[in-house]
């Protein structure tokens, strides 16, 4: 866009993981995420540095994100699998500029297209950082878990992010947790947090400075995120699509935005105009009649909803339609899965 503050291992097909896998993947994804183009000026006590968060699927990745950049760029919901791509945002404060990589929680389960492409987007995203968020819920550890821990490395600097720190009744039993935790990873540090609390959030925007290297800012100071507004509209539709239809819909369900024209505005003081259309891409019939819902309401409320979201993010005036497709067998299709957007 650019929004401003104005406004290891892939699976085989049983779910387990090789190194082979992981040195291969590393090797056709590794890449440098600093963005092109010519850099500004150094600034002498300026900070800036890419800082990954990864964790299983719906462990709070994106609700963390979101309040570290302080406004929603990622989209949440209750189903796993919700963040599809990498998601860049940034935060500048002082002389640190953070620049925060959200990524999909790594699969285990499913092997398909989709999912093989959700993975390449998480060793991608921890291969090129200065410095790793592991998130996981504070006081748990699971398989899902382990197999995210698998990929990370040694050589960068990583927090143990130990979140939703609300939910644990006795506190007392965190430090034996913390231990064991750091029986399995030299993690460099443990924050134990709730991403809900803006103190907590303070707090980690101060450790995080520290591994930081001292560099020129890559982003303007008011820019949060490298996203287009195209692909926020594309994603907010999806949230708004999961969260109303809860588990009923499968989690293959994805949004192409087919139009997104920008009007002026048509006198001084109004705010430009965004017209929209949008087609929620299902692999059965019985998934289209469940998104349109009964007399169309459920999809007339998806694209309420959207709306006024994007008029909120976006600070301007939104029309936008929305279609139901099907498209049997897209999640599994790999020349599909590249055309709807994932790489």
């Amino acid at each position: 866009m650019s929004t401003t503050k104005n406004k290891a291992t892939e699976p085989d097909d049983t779910g387990a993981t090789t190194p082979n896998d992981l040195e291969a993947m590393l090797a056709g994804l590794h890449r440098d995420m600093r963005p092109a183009g010519p850099q500004q000026a150094p600034v002498e006590g300026q900070r800036c540095g890419l800082i990954a968060i990864v964790g299983k699927p719906n462990v709070g990745k994106s609700t963390l994100l979101n309040a570290l950049v302080g406004q929603k760029i990622s989209i949440t919901s209750r189903k796993a699998q919700t963040t599809r791509h990498r998601i860049t945002g940034m935060h500048t404060v002082g002389p640190t500029q953070y620049v925060f990589v959200d990524t999909p929680g790594f699969q285990t389960i499913h092997g398909n297209a989709l999912n093989k492409s959700l993975n390449k987007t998480v060793v991608g995203a921890v291969a090129d950082v200065d410095l790793i968020l592991f998130v996981v819920e504070a006081g748990s550890f699971t398989p899902a878990d382990a197999r995210v821990l698998a990929l990370l490395g040694k050589n960068i600097p990583t927090l143990l992010i130990a979140n939703k720190l609300d939910n644990v009744h006795r506190r007392g039993d965190i430090a034996p947790w913390l231990q064991e935790m750091q029986a399995k990873h030299a993690f460099t540090e443990f924050v134990p947090m709730s991403a809900k609390n803006s103190k907590d959030i303070e707090r980690l925007l101060d450790i995080c400075a520290k591994y930081l290297p001292e560099q020129a800012w890559w982003y303007a100071a008011d820019e949060l995120t490298d996203r287009s507004e195209r692909f926020m509209a594309s994603e907010m539709v999806r949230e708004k699509l999961f969260r109303l239809t809860g588990d009923e819909l499968p989690y293959t369900s994805t949004v192409v935005i087919d139009k997104f024209d920008e009007e002026p505005p048509a006198k001084k003081g109004q705010k430009r105009l965004l017209r929209i259309a949008a087609t929620i891409v299902v692999e059965r019939d019985g998934h289209k009649a469940m998104v349109i819902g009964d007399k169309g309401e459920r999809i007339k409320r998806i694209g309420m909803e959207t709306r006024v979201e994007l008029e909120k993010l976006l600070d301007c005036k939104v029309f936008i339609e929305m279609w139901v497709k099907v498209r049997s067998g897209w999640a599994d299709d790999e020349a599909r899965v590249r055309s709807f957007g994932y790489e």
